[in-house]
């Protein structure tokens, strides 16, 4: 009797932890699915790792990006699901670089298609009109770009001219245009101006790279403090669920 005992207990303790492991591995095997979903879908995480948009975004701020705003991309056959709205001059997007793949980049949408743009003495001059854009910084007015990058510069842009000559046309960050965004377009800039590698340099995006807009900063932490483990001692508390704009 007493060994019978202990092989029955022996089978109900095997069967338990076989429940028990089953029903840990459906959990997790559903907060995957749940977390594939979201972020494919909904919502990703991302970190600002230049300062190519301070002072609206700094090194050290984490995000949530909106991805189904502007119609999130369908996994493997890569269509879209339909857009909540398309974006607008001003919005802050989150896009697929255009000359790394892999890399996501954040920039500020400045022109839109149709959009004749130009830059005088860093003043954006956008359909004839100088732009107000109280987000921009300009921390070295007087910041030129190297002969091969106004080479490059010249070279994207002359195929977008309009009302001059390219006889002589010389571009550079701070005075380029007028050029008109194509179709299907936008023109990025970085809201540092003297210190973005934006469309100035790599010309228009395409609406198909544009992945989504912050929602929120999360988390935010300063990575110059002098503070040991600035992750966790030099918080940017004020930043903490702010929405950028």
């Amino acid at each position: 009797m007493t060994s019978e005992r202990v092989r029955m207990t022996d089978k109900t303790d095997d069967h338990s932890f076989a429940t028990w492991l089953w029903e840990w591995t459906k959990s997790i095997l559903v907060a995957l699915v749940i977390w594939f979903f979201l972020r494919t879908f909904l919502v990703e995480a991302f970190r600002i790792p230049s300062g190519s948009m301070e002072n609206t975004l700094l090194v050290g701020d984490f995000l949530f990006v909106n991805k189904a705003l502007y119609g999130a991309e369908v996994p493997l056959i890569h269509a879209h699901l339909p857009a909540v709205r398309e974006p607008k001059r001003n919005d802050i997007l989150v896009f697929d670089s255009v000359e790394e793949d892999g890399l996501k980049v954040v920039k500020r949408l400045i022109g839109m298609p149709g959009d004749t743009l130009a830059m005088e003495s860093g003043q954006l001059i956008r359909n004839g009109k100088r732009i107000n854009e109280p987000y921009a910084v300009h921390s070295d007015p007087t910041l030129s770009a190297d002969p091969l990058q106004r080479a490059k510069m010249r070279e994207w842009q002359l195929k977008h001219l309009v009302e001059r000559s390219p006889d002589g046309y010389r571009p550079d960050l701070q005075d380029w245009g007028p050029i008109v965004v194509p179709a299907d377009s936008f023109f990025m800039m970085g809201d540092n101006r003297d210190s973005s590698y934006d469309g100035r340099y790599w010309g228009f995006l395409p609406r198909q790279n544009v992945r989504g807009r912050p929602l929120l900063i999360y988390y935010s932490y300063d990575q110059t403090s002098w503070r040991p483990l600035p992750f966790f001692t030099a918080t940017r508390w004020r930043r903490i669920f702010s929405v950028p704009r």
